[in-house]
């Protein structure tokens, strides 16, 4: 009986080595990756909160976890100090939608520039959006106040409408600048199709967050959603650190 005892708690070792060989971030992957398998993990991390993992997804969104991945939040984290509150959330995601907007090629992009560029934003636009062809028309006003407008094609209605093939017209077109200048002024474009970057464009506005257009993206990686006057965007780009 004695030998039988003794090599119960050995067994009871050899369990829990096998569990503590599984890391927090092993264990919180296969726990969610069991509930949605297509779910997009990028990294899970240790989180600034004791005990607390970060999930990054693509596109930058965050999760939290436990330790044991049976526990899941999704939300905004705090920290709080001498009286003031400090979205850790929102710090993280910025800094990765940032990364991924600095990681397009210029020349997967339609850009206005001016005389004395000193900041950019990056804005997911729509050729039949009201307040993207507002937005567009303070353009110049921008380029003049040192903001570079680097545009990015987001359909709002989707692959295959009007605003897609319009998009896909202007990335195609030999002049991109015209082409976008006439659509913004609600003139036709000549339809054109060739290799381009609009369905990518689409998808990556998707999983970073983009619900409606036009949505700007500063070059911190801060996200406007909808228009804003150009000299209160200015204001805001010319404050925005990367």
């Amino acid at each position: 009986m004695l030998r039988l005892r003794w090599l119960g708690v050995l067994c009871g070792f050899v369990l829990a080595s096998s569990v503590q060989a599984e890391t927090a971030e092993q264990i919180i992957k296969q726990a969610l990756l069991s509930m949605q398998p297509d779910l997009p993990i990028e990294s899970i991390s240790a989180s600034p909160m004791p005990n607390l993992y970060q999930v990054e997804l693509k596109g930058g969104r965050l999760l939290y976890a436990s330790a044991d991945g049976e526990f899941l939040l999704q939300g905004n984290l705090f920290q709080l100090h001498n009286g003031q509150a400090t979205n850790l959330t929102e710090q993280v995601e910025q800094k990765a939608i940032a990364t991924q907007m600095n990681m397009i090629p210029m020349d997967e992009m339609v850009v206005f520039t001016g005389p004395e560029t000193k900041t950019h934003v990056t804005v997911f636009t729509d050729t039949d959006c009201g307040y993207c062809q507002k937005l567009h028309s303070e353009v110049a006003e921008l380029n003049k106040l040192g903001v570079e407008v680097r545009y990015l094609a987001f359909p709002r209605q989707g692959v295959g409408s009007h605003g897609y093939t319009t998009l896909t017209s202007i990335w195609c077109a030999d002049d991109r600048l015209d082409a976008m200048n006439q659509a913004k002024a609600r003139r036709d474009v000549p339809k054109k199709t060739c290799k381009n970057p609009v369905d990518k464009q689409y998808a990556l506005g998707q999983a970073v967050g983009v619900q409606g257009t036009p949505t700007i993206i500063l070059a911190n990686g801060k996200m406007i959603p909808g228009y804003q006057p150009a000299k209160q965007l200015a204001a805001q780009a010319l404050k925005a650190q990367p």
